[in-house]
């Protein structure tokens, strides 16, 4: 009898332990009672009627990400290209998460699918590989009210990867590279006109250097012959006033020696002699010098014999 009572005992102990159920962060308990929904526990400690209540599901609160696999579409140019995406959702209400849909994650990656075929139906390809936001956007907001009844609130979708078909890839890689080519090919262009302004930027410098070279040397030979010319001016004037210095002297000592008119006019024609220079010149005498000339030459060639 004793040992009844005491299995009695650990049984109702083991279905009240059972009954004590601990909600942990970020989770949410739907319990149904008698079959029938009965409430949602949220964060903490909870008691169920033993027999009577059960958990019916335990639901994640955290956002959540779903990966669907690539799905088959056609652009509006009817190219059959390959799209995979990726929903971030969150379930805001366990109750219609629990009852609103037989399979959430089932209806949401056939939603995706048929929301995405319909966006592409519309665009062409340039267009889908070029509006990725865009389309990211529609199927958000399409997704976000699809999903209400169910709980779920759809907060951000994105293309993963957008695979058209092989013959487009071909064409797309062989497109980039000619582009790439032609890049190239400016740059280059662009270089050697560079180069060559930058050459004839220097010729033209050089030649103008030697412009002012030039210039500048004929300068300095101009200034050089004229200070030539100036000095041997100079020189000259100054050997011809020395002379008439001299023969000035020469008369003014005659004349302080007492030497007569005849003598004095003798020295003029020597000076005249002098400013000859034994080349063939004529000079004009007055009449009564040419007496005393000739008188002079007797003289000279009596000394002389």
């Amino acid at each position: 009898m004793i040992w009844i009572v005491f299995a009695l005992l650990v049984v109702v102990l083991v279905v009240f332990v059972s009954c004590l159920k601990i909600v942990p962060q970020a989770q949410a308990y739907v319990i149904e009672r008698l079959g029938a929904y009965q409430g949602t526990w949220s964060v903490g400690f909870h008691v169920k009627v033993p027999f009577l209540d059960k958990v019916a599901r335990k639901v994640n609160l955290k956002e959540q990400v779903a990966d669907f696999p690539p799905q088959p579409v056609i652009t509006k140019d009817n190219v059959t290209m390959r799209i995979d995406t990726v929903v971030f959702y969150q379930i805001t209400d366990p109750k219609l998460f629990t009852y609103g849909v037989e399979n959430p994650m089932m209806a949401i990656e056939n939603l995706t699918a048929t929301t995405l075929r319909n966006i592409i139906g519309d665009l062409e390809l340039d267009q889908t590989l070029t509006s990725r936001e865009t389309i990211n956007t529609k199927m958000r907001a399409a997704l976000d009210i699809a999903t209400d009844p169910w709980g779920i609130k759809v907060n951000r979708v994105e293309l993963k990867n957008i695979i058209p078909p092989s013959e487009i890839q071909n064409a797309m890689e062989k497109q980039m590279k000619a582009e790439r080519e032609r890049r190239e090919a400016v740059t280059r262009a662009e270089g050697e006109k560079k180069a060559k302004i930058l050459e004839a930027e220097g010729a033209k410098e050089s030649a103008i250097l030697r412009a002012e070279a030039d210039k500048q040397s004929a300068i300095l030979r101009a200034e050089a012959q004229k200070e030539k010319m100036i000095r041997e001016a100079e020189g000259e004037a100054e050997a011809i006033l020395k002379v008439q210095q001299a023969n000035a002297d020469g008369i003014r000592m005659l004349k302080e020696a007492g030497a007569d008119a005849a003598v004095l006019k003798i020295k003029s024609l020597e000076a005249f002699e002098k400013v000859a220079d034994g080349q063939a010149t004529t000079i004009l005498l007055p009449a009564e010098l040419q007496g005393i000339a000739s008188i002079a030459t007797a003289w000279k060639e009596g000394a002389k014999q």
